[in-house]
């Protein structure tokens, strides 16, 4: 079962109040001593913050703004090419500052007069059902801490890259964003867990990993390939499927390597008509006669 922060690094309080990110040994920051204080110490910022406050500043380093500007540069040459019009639109209101690492706050308060989303801070794992449910009312959860400086091209968790220049730039497109608030709907609406898993699956291979039809040529719209230097320049090359929500529904994928099935709408109109419309009216009996094959679109 998908969940968005399924595969981030496990995050515990201690008893004197500190915050530890347990970091795998194949993670690239496992030896840095320095960067594992580094993400103690912005994992403890989002443990400590209360929706509605201010969101407190990550104080990051020259290295990790460096970092960023490298990765913002070379993933806008990319999107220029293989990006929809209609992230591209996004990316052009939002107008995210290239130079320097944006704080979550001032994120959101670019976004918020654009399409009323804004930003929320996670430490790592958030829940399911509460990761997809506050997108209805135009929240989204986003990791503050950027990826080891060695391997600036890679991460294996996301990172502030993939959840700001990812994610934040469909959000600032009012269609992307509306089809996030249905999905969160639809996450609030149903109540088994696997009809959850369902609705988290159409996200994945959509709002995480679709790609479309545009001006005679396969272009992506998904946050994780757009926020992923390699997977972009591969995609075209994968099994490529119609969209099908009952298919969707039930294809398993690896989230360590890059998706080798993706499944491509037609238009944004198409995607809107199936999987917005999916969204704004699923429930569990709709959606368990989806998985029988009663429906199939």
């Amino acid at each position: 079962m998908f969940e968005e922060a399924q595969y981030f690094a496990p995050v515990s309080a201690q008893d004197d109040g500190s915050v530890v990110v347990e970091l795998a040994t194949s993670h690239p920051g496992f030896a840095d001593q320095v960067y594992r204080a580094r993400r103690n110490a912005i994992a403890a910022l989002a443990v400590n913050h209360r929706q509605g406050e201010p969101i407190p500043a990550a104080e990051y380093t020259d290295q990790e703004h460096r970092i960023w500007s490298l990765i913002s540069h070379e993933l806008a040459i990319k999107h220029r090419k293989y990006a929809t019009a209609e992230y591209l639109e996004g990316a052009s209101r939002l107008g995210l500052p290239t130079d320097r690492i944006p704080q979550l706050q001032e994120v959101s308060e670019l976004l918020e007069p654009l399409t009323g989303f804004r930003y929320l801070p996670a430490a790592g794992l958030v829940p399911l059902r509460d990761f997809y449910g506050v997108l209805a009312d135009g929240y989204f959860h986003s990791t503050q801490y950027i990826r080891h400086h060695s391997v600036p091209f890679y991460t294996p968790e996301p990172d502030v890259v993939h959840e700001v220049i990812g994610h934040a730039n469909a959000l600032a497109n009012d269609r992307f964003a509306a089809l996030y608030r249905l999905a969160g709907a639809a996450a609030r609406r149903v109540e088994s867990d696997e009809a959850l898993e369902f609705v988290s699956k159409v996200f994945w291979f959509t709002l995480e990993f679709g790609v479309m039809a545009e001006s005679g040529e396969l272009r992506a719209y998904g946050a994780g390939i757009l926020s992923s230097y390699g997977e972009i320049e591969e995609f075209r090359g994968m099994d490529i499927r119609p969209l099908d929500l009952r298919v969707m529904g039930a294809t398993q994928y690896d989230i360590t390597k890059y998706q080798d099935v993706l499944f491509r709408a037609e238009s944004m109109r198409h995607l809107e008509d199936v999987v917005g419309a999916f969204w704004e009216t699923c429930d569990d009996e709709s959606i368990a006669e989806l998985q029988a094959g009663v429906i199939s679109r």
